[in-house]
Order: structure tokens, then sequence, then C-alpha cells
């Protein structure tokens, strides 16, 4: 029993420090947005209400664009997320439950995709979208974003745990295999959908390289370049960058805070027989 409520305090208190780990560079990066320029290299870890300020939010948002950047941020987020999510389950769906030649090799080639780093092909594909004549607009920046073999394998997994007997049922009942998708499988892959919707969302909010590469029309900015430019040529606006980078945060942490319960069963679902 002393062995048992001994693990359990050294548990805690490890637990309790790595989320003290955590925890500790956002408080810093939040109080420090609220400090005056002239204060924000304060050591200090105690909120100064003396200095207290808003004039930092004030001036990101005067900012010349970073409304516009926001803008852009969230279009290119959001169509990103449910395209990918789109198509990724229907691809999913079709390595799992439909039949045709070269399947596995097919899915062996997407996965070997995974071991592609971006920067091997970043070069061939600002090519490939120069050649296509959208460099400069959205559509460069968005489609070379679509495919993501980790949203293809975890649907994979997850649909190979819908019974196949279900499949068959709703055949015999007349539905297509896109309606046997659209109405059994992926309402079923909910939990799951939630969480790479979270991850793709929240990985193109921050997407900075790419659209840096093939957007340099100023109205094209997404939110991490318009923030890059907040340093100037001799100097870097700190207290812009932090009340940036503050108000970068907020979508994903309000995603993560509304959505958690789906984050919690898309993960325990993925590899759990139905």
């Amino acid at each position: 029993m002393k062995e048992s409520r001994g693990t359990r305090i050294t548990v805690n208190v490890i637990a309790l420090i790595l989320a003290v780990l955590f925890i500790l560079p956002i408080y810093i990066l939040v109080i420090s947005s609220f400090k005056p320029e002239s204060q924000i290299f304060n050591p200090s870890l105690l909120p100064d209400f003396q200095h207290f300020t808003l004039q930092n939010y004030v001036g990101v948002f005067k900012t010349d664009g970073f409304m516009h950047s926001i803008m852009n941020s969230a279009i290119l987020a959001t169509t990103i997320t449910f395209c990918a999510l789109f198509f990724h389950s229907m691809a999913g769906f079709a390595f799992t439950k439909l039949h045709f030649p070269g399947k596995n090799l097919m899915f062996t080639f997407f996965i070997s995709t995974m071991m592609v780093p971006f920067a091997v092909i970043m070069i061939p594909l600002f090519q490939i979208v120069k050649a296509m004549g959208i460099l400069n607009t959205l559509w460069a920046i968005i489609l070379p974003l679509l495919p993501n073999a980790y949203g293809i394998f975890l649907y994979r997994q997850f649909f190979e745990n819908l019974p196949d007997s279900l499949v068959e049922a709703a055949r015999m009942d007349g539905l297509s295999d896109f309606g046997i998708y659209r109405k059994i499988a992926l309402p079923l892959a909910k939990p799951i959908t939630i969480s790479l919707g979270i991850a793709f969302f929240v990985a193109n909010w921050n997407s900075y390289l790419w659209p840096l590469i093939v957007a340099q029309d100023r109205n094209l900015w997404v939110l991490q370049v318009a923030m890059a430019n907040f340093q100037g040529e001799h100097a870097t606006a700190w207290n812009l960058v932090l009340a940036g980078a503050v108000v970068a945060a907020l979508p994903t942490v309000a995603l993560f805070i509304v959505f958690q319960k789906y984050i919690k069963e898309g993960l325990m679902t993925t590899g759990m027989k139905l």
C-alpha cells in the first residue's frame, strides 16, 4: 500500500513538473504581450499591472494588411481542411472496402511519401505551380498542401474495423459504394474526422514556408508571413510579435477546448474494433 501510494505521488509530481514546463512558455508569451515595448525583456514572471497595456494589440490590428492576412489564413486552413478530409476519407474507405487491381501497391506508394521531407520536393513543386500559371494565387498555396498520406493512413486504419457484414448488408439494400461511404462509413468516422480536421487546420493555419515561397504578393500574405514582417531592417517590434502570436494562437486553442471530447474519442477508437 505504501509503495502504491509513493508511486502515485511520484507520478503526480512528475506530471505537475511537466505541466509547468509546458505551460510556462505560454504564460510568459501572454503576460509579455501586455507589456510596453520598454518592458518586454523584464525577467519578472509576475504580471505588472502598473505597466499593463492593450496598445500592443491595437498596434497589431492597425498594422497594414494584418486583418487581410488573418482572412487569407482562415481561407487557406478551412479550404484545405475540408477538401483534405473529403478526399482522404474517400481514399481510406476505398483502400479498405473496395476491391480493385493494385490496391495494396498504390497504398504502399502513398504511405511511402510520408518518408519524403518537404524540403526535397519543394523546388519541383514550385516548378509545377509556376508551369500551371497559378503562381501568386491562393490556389498555388492550397493545391500542393491537399495531399497528406497520414490522413489516408489513419482513415484506412479506422475503416478496417468497420464490419464487412455491415457493408454487404448496405449493398443488398441497394446502396452504392458512395452511398455506403456517405451514409454509413463517414458518420461512424466522426471522432477521427474531427481529430484529423483539427490537426489539418492547425498545421495549415500555422503554415509559413510554402506560402512565403509561392505568394510574394502582399495581398496574399498569410498570418505567419505577416508576423514575420514585424521584423524591420535594424530592429524587431517584439511587442507586436508577441501580441500577434497570441492572436494567432487563439483559434487553435479554441478548437482544442471545444472539440477535446472528440479528440480523445478519435485517439481511442482508431485502433479499436467496432
